[in-house]
């Protein structure tokens, strides 16, 4: 049974192919298109799902889109109608893209499809699932368990923003929802819209910026206070209630109102690049602290509902890794499955699930430990001549190793003398982290790696963190709490020998003085609560990375390094390498690693300026 999933028109398109319910593969249509978070109907990820799968379009059986348009429409409808004559604008801008793309969603996906070859119409069969329940199969199914609570949390589906669900065998029951426009996801997006950052994409940067924030200080409590007395009310059992008073995303074209925040708060909305103050950081790590709060209560509700020992994840706000590390430190569930493309993407692959599973009443078993997702690298490969191609063009100089062993040692020295190296091996990975496949490497023992790695590779802010990844068999050697993370999902923190003391009046210094305080023996993975969002790396999955950790601990004695995605801000994670090539080349990266062959940023011929400038590359 070969079933194509697809996710779009709201951002990070995606498609997926699942055959006889095996995920054969799955990629966003940025890593394709160039276009970060592209929402366009992803028919370059669908086109090489198909070729990698060796199917044509005449071969599905199934095309699963990931939600449902016609309830999605019936929101929007029935949510200018409670707030009308408030929104029109908003109203009158949305409507005509809603009937032209999403009401006739079917024919548009046929008329784009057809692009690929003809569709059989007796034979393949259109299905849409609700946006909530791709989500909780995205989760559930690909997980090693046989039965197991859900919990589904984002901006907004169809109606619902969050969901509990049991999943059970082949089958998933819906328990309870929460609706728009009462939303985490959105709460969330809203503060990082007010301290400055992208919605849809700079949550990771208000995650980042929270440890910054004074946990102790008097202006963090009264935020605290602020947000729970005006902003929402946090039921017991998790569920929240927005004061519409202080938002404007429901009707609006934006997602706050910026006066009423302003009064509330006694600060402006801080403007993007702006600099980043203290009250910030406190905003921040206030907001943390509730979306911890919130998500714990809700897993609380979970656990009473259900009574499951065993918990999946999906969602946006799922990818929030420092909740995620509180709650697995709860101990209110034995173990936790998240789905690595917790957000929209994943939608793909948990549509094209729900059609074999719950649809066509597949049989599905788990093994109790190993999970569906193939550590992820489920995106296209290239082979020795297509890196020999790009060469060629850029009039490239490299070396080409017979033996990988002899090349990961030589790149783990490398990286052991303070170098910078990019990393491309493989298929490209499914979702927002880079786990090895498409990833720039460093020393997490260098105290200068971060601000290298931000200023001046990633061209970015310099207090955002980085990740470390660690063989599984070395993770104790570093961090606490010794759980696998593969999917870079959770946070753990430093072993409190390799910790240095931070003076009395830390939390006092400003941001700029604390970011660069030696706070461990890993400096550069060390966040300045001591915490790190850990990749724990398994040979089974990814056995080349495993190898240079492995080759880096045998010269250091650690076997940690810094790993964070191929890609400078404002674009994706490179695809191609090409991509690779052109990412290398326009960055102070000092060398690259495509398969076997090493290039030497000191040895390529053509000019940096004919690939970009670094004052092209766009906000994130």
């Amino acid at each position: 049974m070969n079933i194509l999933g697809i996710s779009a028109f709201y951002h990070d398109s995606a498609a997926a192919i699942v055959i006889d319910g095996k995920i054969e593969a799955a990629a966003q249509e940025e890593r394709f298109s160039r276009k970060k978070q592209d929402a366009g109907f992803p028919l370059h990820a669908i086109e090489f799902c198909l070729d990698h799968s060796g199917l044509a379009i005449s071969d599905l059986d199934y095309i699963v889109f990931y939600e449902k348009p016609l309830l999605h429409f019936e929101r929007l409808l029935e949510t200018y109608y409670h707030f009308a004559p408030k929104g029109f604008k908003s109203f009158y801008t949305s409507i005509p893209t809603w009937v032209n793309e999403k009401l006739f969603l079917k024919k548009a996906m046929r008329d784009e499809l057809k692009k690929m070859g003809k569709i059989d119409t007796k034979k393949t069969k259109f299905l849409f699932p609700e946006h909530h329940l791709s989500h909780a199969s995205s989760a559930f199914f690909p997980s090693p368990f046989q039965e197991a609570a859900i919990l589904t949390i984002d901006g907004v589906g169809e109606w619902a923003t969050a969901s509990i669900c049991m999943g059970k065998g082949n089958q998933i029951e819906m328990l309870r929802e929460l609706r728009f426009p009462h939303s985490v996801g959105l709460l969330y997006s809203a503060f990082t819209y007010y301290l400055g950052f992208r919605v849809n994409s700079g949550e990771y940067k208000l995650m980042g910026l929270a440890p910054y924030g004074n946990p102790g200080s008097e202006r963090v409590k009264n935020y605290i206070d602020l947000i729970k007395n005006h902003i929402l009310e946090i039921q017991s059992d998790g569920s929240v209630w927005l004061n519409m008073d202080y938002f404007n995303y429901a009707t609006g074209l934006t997602m706050i109102k910026d006066k009423k925040w302003q009064q509330l708060f006694n600060m402006e909305r801080r403007l993007p690049e702006s600099e980043l103050l203290q009250e910030h950081c406190d905003l921040a790590y206030a907001i943390q602290v509730v979306t911890e709060e919130i998500m714990l209560q809700m897993a609380g509700e979970v656990k009473k509902l259900t009574g499951a020992s065993k918990l999946c994840l999906a969602g946006g706000v799922a990818l929030n890794c420092v909740a995620n590390g509180a709650l697995l430190r709860s101990g209110l569930f034995e173990d936790i499955f998240i789905q690595p493309a917790a957000g929209d993407a994943g939608g793909a692959v948990g549509a094209a699930l729900a059609a074999y599973y719950i649809y066509a009443k597949n049989e599905r078993q788990a093994d109790g430990s190993h999970d569906a997702m193939s550590g992820s690298y489920l995106g296209p490969a290239f082979s020795d001549i297509d890196i020999e191609k790009v060469a060629k063009k850029y009039r490239a100089v490299y070396t080409n190793y017979e033996s990988f062993d002899d090349l990961s040692r030589l790149t783990a020295e490398l990286i052991a003398e303070g170098n910078v190296v990019g990393w491309f091996q493989g298929r490209m990975e499914f979702g927002p982290r880079a786990l090895g496949n498409r990833s720039i490497l460093g020393d997490a023992r260098n105290s200068e790696m971060q601000l290298k790695l931000n200023l001046k590779i990633k061209y970015r802010e310099g207090f955002r963190p980085f990740a470390p990844a660690v063989n599984m068999d070395s993770v104790g050697d570093f961090f606490e709490l010794q759980y696998p993370s593969p999917y870079m999902l959770l946070i753990d923190y430093v072993n409190k020998e390799r910790r240095i003391d931070l003076p009395e009046n830390y939390h006092e210094l400003p941001l700029k003085e604390k970011l660069y305080f030696l706070r461990s023996d890993i400096p550069s993975v060390t966040h300045l609560d001591y915490s790190a969002r850990l990749q724990t790396v398994h040979k089974e999955t990814n056995e080349r990375f495993w190898k240079l950790i492995d080759a880096f601990k045998k010269i250091s004695g650690y076997g940690v390094i810094v790993n964070t995605s191929f890609n400078v801000r404002g674009e994706p994670i490179v695809c191609t390498p090409e991509d690779a090539y052109r990412c290398f080349m326009s960055t102070e990266m000092d060398y690259l690693v495509m398969n076997n062959f090493l290039f030497d940023k000191n040895h390529q011929t053509y000019a940096k300026e004919k690939i970009r400038e670094k004052e092209s590359f766009a906000l994130d």
